[in-house]
């Protein structure tokens, strides 16, 4: 394997930091060539000095004369903003871009990516759920395969390489069932943000997390896994497994069903993208089946959980109806995670702003980032009568 330079946008992030994991053990293998952050400029400082990275971009702009001040002993060179994100990305000097940006945010800069012909390790969702079907046919257009990153979705990936091209018939997607599976409804109601981020099994940023607890994690990743391995929303299953053993699952038309498994940890699935056809070695936990004893598997309670119902709803409809419950889901969450609503409010204000969008039913990527902005404004106008 020759040495691959990497960009990571939202380094300092739970996936970035954990991206840079892998890197630290693997130097020999990877480089970097770009680091991104939001508002962490202090974080991102350690980042460009440890892994030498040849540029970095805070896209807090007020925040650039810190970075730049700090790195400039370090001949690294600091930019500032989201165009410049999307500018660096497309550098002959990049091989693969691992997009790790919380929310509609990663779309921009993934496509110009992609339009550059890099490889995508992806770790960004709501691209995918925004804008599928524009992000995949610009993938093929462009000859940038675009490589999952979520646990999920890589297993699936990962399964797929034994199928020799035989057809999968259903995904099995695997969730944990958050930190409220065992709670009642009425206990659920009553949940604070610091109840949703108690997960029990994976440690992610609060926004991933709050989608975990409602379930409209796995609702966004169904939308994801129809447009990464082309099947119909009726062909994905979501089962609940609280020990977060098997990632997912693919089944065949002859009935065999091959799964991926591991403990939770999510260097894994990164590492694959990075590396993938090859696989390097992970010091992580190794699995002990007579340790495990057992493995269950449930149905998910749509009841104590619309948030998943809503994202069947979303991509059955389609256009750019998932654009629409993603942008209301990101108001929702902000909103609960600041205690100014409770917790169901997330789906109601979902559902209300879905059914007042304006819908259309074959959008361009103009019209994507149209629709969002729209989605968001009606999700805070509906959002000002749940207000406590």
């Amino acid at each position: 394997m020759g040495k691959r330079r990497i960009a990571i946008l939202g380094s300092t992030g739970s996936i970035g930091r954990q991206a840079l994991d892998v890197i630290r053990r693997h130097r020999d293998i990877f480089e970097v060539e770009l680091l991104t952050a939001n508002t962490s400029s202090a974080l991102l400082i350690e980042q460009a000095v440890e892994f030498d990275a040849n540029n970095v971009v805070i896209c807090d702009e007020s925040r650039y004369r810190e970075v730049s001040d700090a790195l400039s002993p370090h001949f690294v060179k600091v930019f500032a903003g989201m165009e410049s994100v999307c500018d660096l990305v497309t550098s002959e000097n990049v091989d693969i871009v691992l997009t790790a940006l919380v929310g509609f945010s990663g779309l921009k800069p993934t496509v110009a990516a992609i339009k550059a012909g890099k490889i995508i390790a992806l770790a960004n969702k709501e691209t995918l759920v925004a804008a599928g079907g524009i992000v995949t046919g610009l993938s093929a257009q462009y000859g940038a395969p675009v490589l999952p990153v979520d646990s999920e979705h890589s297993a699936i990936f990962q399964c797929l390489q034994g199928a020799y091209g035989n057809r999968l018939v259903k995904i099995h997607l695997t969730a944990s069932g958050g930190p409220f599976r065992t709670w009642s409804r009425e206990e659920i109601a009553r949940a604070t943000s610091r109840d949703a981020l108690k997960h029990p099994k994976w440690n992610m940023g609060s926004k991933v997390t709050v989608d975990s607890a409602t379930m409209m994690n796995k609702g966004l990743e169904v939308i994801e896994a129809k447009w990464l391995f082309g099947v119909s929303p009726e062909d994905i299953k979501v089962v609940v497994h609280p020990q977060s053993v098997i990632h997912s699952m693919v089944e065949f038309e002859d009935g065999a069903v091959i799964a991926q498994l591991g403990h939770p940890d999510m260097r894994e699935p990164i590492q694959y993208a990075l590396s993938y056809p090859e696989r390097l070695t992970l010091d992580n936990r190794k699995l002990d089946f007579a340790e495990l004893g057992q493995l269950t598997f449930s149905d998910p309670d749509t009841d104590k959980f619309p948030a998943l119902g809503l994202a069947y709803e979303a991509i059955r409809r389609g256009g750019n109806m998932p654009c629409i419950m993603n942008a209301a889901n990101e108001v929702a969450v902000d909103a609960f995670l600041k205690d100014r609503i409770g917790f169901y409010d997330i789906n109601r204000i979902i559902e209300e702003t879905m059914d007042g969008a304006d819908f259309v039913g074959e959008p361009d990527l103009d019209t994507i980032f149209m629709t969002n902005g729209e989605a968001l404004a009606k999700a805070r106008e509906i959002l000002g009568k749940y207000l406590r």
